[in-house]
């Protein structure tokens, strides 16, 4: 299977004109064209229009154009998915997924890929579950802003308040052979914060990071990104194992240090993204 990009995946109000021009120069991997929580409720039916009759205009690229529909319960969800089936965007991203039964019915009106989105302890709960739910569903995203707010937690910095459910929605996702995508960093002047729960994120294992400004990108697609180093080494291990495997050995040495299996996959998914991304 070819590497698919997901390191910024990238919040944009279907509801700003504006926004959605300048979404055509950004380099996100991922543009998340918002129907629910960045249009007022007045705004909605027309922002849906927009939205939907751009990504059917197939006018940003190649990149990944997803829409995050209004949650199940309100009023614009039936029509939203409708809408949503008709444009054909790369997948339809649904908000307030608590169960299994929520994916599944999407699944009985949309045609696309479906993006779960997790921002409730019962969806924390249930992430295994989900996850698994449909073949459709291809991607887990964290909704960490609403996850914090029914927990009542608090926004220290490290996130310990969340750490249990970052990573128990994350071992859902792996069991089930998904993405999974971290949640936003609020605070868009904080560029050293923001770095920080990237590298947090990349290190927990997340494939990468939901964005709500431009000047976020950059560092998210660099930190999810792999580094020169990393790629260096992979071909190292790739190298060595294949020496290995000429002389009959099951194992390797790259710089003093055992080479198994294991070690092969992760450099061969390293070098699967540097070649996507043109490393």
């Amino acid at each position: 299977m070819s590497f698919q990009p997901r390191r910024s995946a990238l919040y944009m109000p279907g509801s700003n004109e504006r926004a959605l021009e300048k979404a055509r120069s950004l380099p996100a991997d991922v543009l998340l064209l918002d129907l629910e929580d960045a249009v007022a409720p007045t705004a909605k039916i027309a922002a849906r229009e927009r939205v939907c009759s751009l990504v059917a205009s197939k006018t940003f690229g190649a990149r990944e154009v997803v829409i995050r529909v209004n949650a199940p319960g309100t009023p614009w969800h039936t029509d939203d998915l409708a809408a949503v089936a008709a444009a054909s965007p790369s997948a339809v991203l649904v908000p307030k997924v608590s169960s299994p039964a929520v994916v599944q019915a999407v699944a009985e009106v949309v045609p696309v890929p479906i993006w779960a989105m997790i921002e409730t302890p019962a969806a924390v709960l249930a992430a295994a579950a989900i996850a698994s739910s449909s073949e459709q569903l291809t991607v887990l995203v964290m909704g960490t802003n609403d996850l914090a707010n029914e927990l009542r937690a608090g926004s220290a910095p490290g996130r310990p308040a969340l750490v249990t459910a970052l990573q128990t929605a994350l071992l859902g996702a792996r069991a089930a052979g998904k993405i999974i995508l971290d949640g936003v960093y609020n605070d868009v002047r904080d560029a050293a914060g923001f770095e920080a729960e990237c590298e947090q994120g990349r290190e927990f294992g997340f494939d990468g990071k939901t964005l709500i400004h431009p000047s976020q990108v950059e560092p998210a697609n660099r930190v999810f990104g792999p580094s020169a180093t990393e790629i260096t080494h992979s071909r190292a291990v790739l190298e060595a194992w294949a020496r290995a495997e000429a002389e009959g050995q099951g194992v390797a040495v790259v710089n003093g240090r055992l080479i198994e299996n294991l070690h092969v996959e992760n450099a061969q998914r390293v070098l699967g993204a540097a070649e996507a991304l043109n490393l």
